[in-house]
């Protein structure tokens, strides 16, 4: 009889572990969305921009298509300054710090979640006294009334995956694992990149406050020589009041200038890890920076691969799969298998004597009949959450290819704007001195003088504006096509 048990018992595991192996994972099969097939970024091929001479920012760039982007970009502006900034940001920023946390958490989870491929065992220790009634049967084979008793024992469970609940569940955690990869190369783009571009704010805003400076000098001197000319009758009263107006409105500038400059220091600051009484030491001027000459361009193809965002939405599409299977899953049989072995005594030297020993095994099935169609509609709603986040996928995909249009037509439009703002800066310029010397010598009305300061004052402002576009433009290039975190050390590849 003991030997028959044996036998069932024997064949039941085998039959077991069979329909365990056998098991498919229900749902469908994730498959890579393929990248799409087009050959550019924009309607006209973009391959070099145009030049301006003796102006800082001036060169002309070469787009060099195909060619890998460094994973420390911003050291192409060879600014000792920046590099120091950016890389001191990477180490302490909080936002890093969490999506580094955020990466840690998820792939524990997924880990944890691992552990339903195995048997879990777990073993206990009971012990109790107790006394049985007089009237009955006593409990023990002593014919004790008053008995202890001691239990140790062992339970092992197992949950066989049939049709891969727990395949699909892990799988949906694999993508929520890298989709918090991604997040932190997001991160890392966005912070480097937020960095660049305040540093080149902050040296324009000092270009534009440098030029506020000068125009106030031209006015103060301006005035000087208007009121010279009053005192000796060559300029009416009028002229005066106009130029002391033409000057409080230059110097009137300067204040919002320095309130922008002084948050963009703050601003800095805390990017870096900072608080803002805690003065920057790097400072940022145009003149400091240059301009990158060779600008590489990633293939269309290779763009879905590169940017963070899009590898982001390809994973929480991957999940979204994986919970179409969940959802499937849970409207089918589930399978447990547990088993208890131990020893009871009702003394504890005899625990481990020969006949006290007891195990047992069962095997159960569970199938859902009735629900009210809660599971029904969950996997249809896990069906339409597939279809959102396909069509995220694409919408982040045609933004990506637009943040790079965008970013080569600035490019382009941009170069072209330094060399008429150049333009424009040295026509005002030379005007304004023509003017000066004209009024002087009588020969020019004071309303052309105020006319030709405004459009140097203009001019001077756009000059300055201009060139701290054709940086910004540059690393808002090397962001839109991900930044290059692929040759990083610091972000995990898998």
């Amino acid at each position: 009889m003991i030997r028959t048990r044996k036998s069932l018992l024997t064949r039941f595991i085998a039959i077991c572990t069979l329909l365990f192996t056998a098991g498919c994972a229900v749902g469908p099969r994730f498959k890579r969305p393929a990248a799409p097939d087009v050959g550019g970024y924009t309607p006209a091929p973009i391959s070099t921009t145009s030049s301006t001479n003796n102006v800082g920012g001036g060169e002309a760039q070469h787009l060099v298509e195909g060619h890998d982007i460094p994973g420390e970009w911003w050291t192409l502006f060879h600014s000792k300054p920046l590099n120091d900034l950016i890389e001191r940001s990477l180490k302490v920023n909080p936002d890093l710090k969490a999506a580094q946390a955020a990466l840690i958490v998820a792939r524990e989870n997924m880990l944890a979640q691992r552990g339903a491929y195995y048997p879990s065992v777990s073993g206990g220790f009971s012990a109790s006294r107790a006394k049985s009634s007089a009237d009955i049967s006593p409990v023990t084979n002593t014919s004790a009334l008053n008995y202890s008793l001691y239990t140790p024992q062992v339970s092992v469970s197992f949950v066989p995956d049939v049709f891969g609940l727990n395949r699909r569940t892990v799988e949906s955690l694999q993508a929520q694992e890298q989709q918090a990869r991604f997040a932190l190369a997001a991160t890392h783009i966005t912070l480097s990149a937020n960095v660049a571009a305040g540093a080149i704010q902050e040296a324009s805003l000092r270009g534009q406050i440098a030029a506020t400076h000068e125009l106030i000098t031209i006015n103060t001197n301006m005035l000087q020589i208007l009121r010279d000319q009053y005192a000796k009758g060559y300029a009416s009263e009028l002229d005066v009041a106009a130029q002391e107006s033409q000057l409080a409105q230059v110097a009137a500038n300067l204040p919002p200038l320095l309130k922008q400059l002084a948050q963009q220091r703050d601003l800095l600051a805390v990017l870096a890890g900072w608080f803002p009484n805690q003065d920057l030491i790097e400072k940022f001027e145009l003149s400091s920076l240059q301009l990158p000459q060779e600008l590489p361009v990633s293939l269309p193809s290779q763009l879905v691969e590169q940017r963070p965002d899009v590898r982001q939405a390809e994973e929480n599409l991957h999940s979204a799969s994986a919970q179409i299977g969940i959802a499937r899953a849970n409207r089918l049989p589930s399978f447990a298998l547990t088993a208890d072995a131990g020893s009871m005594a009702v003394v504890l030297g005899r625990l481990f004597s020969g006949g006290n020993g007891f195990w047992d095994i069962a095997a159960g099935v569970t199938q859902p009949i009735f629900d009210g169609g809660t599971l029904m509609h969950r996997e249809r709603a896990a069906r339409a959450a597939y279809t959102q986040a396909d069509e995220q996928y694409r919408g982040t995909v045609l933004t990506a290819f637009q943040n790079v249009a965008d970013t080569l037509s600035a490019l382009q439009q941009d170069a072209d704007a330094l060399k008429a703002a150049a333009a424009a800066k040295d026509a005002a310029s030379v005007t304004l001195d023509l003017t000066k010397k004209q009024l002087e010598s009588g020969y020019a009305s004071y309303l052309a003088l105020l006319s030709a300061e405004q459009a140097y004052q203009q001019a001077l402002i756009n000059l300055v504006q201009a060139q701290s576009n054709r940086y910004a433009d540059t690393a808002a290039l090397f962001q839109a096509l991900g930044g290059g975190w692929w040759n990083r050390t610091d972000i995990p590849k898998s």
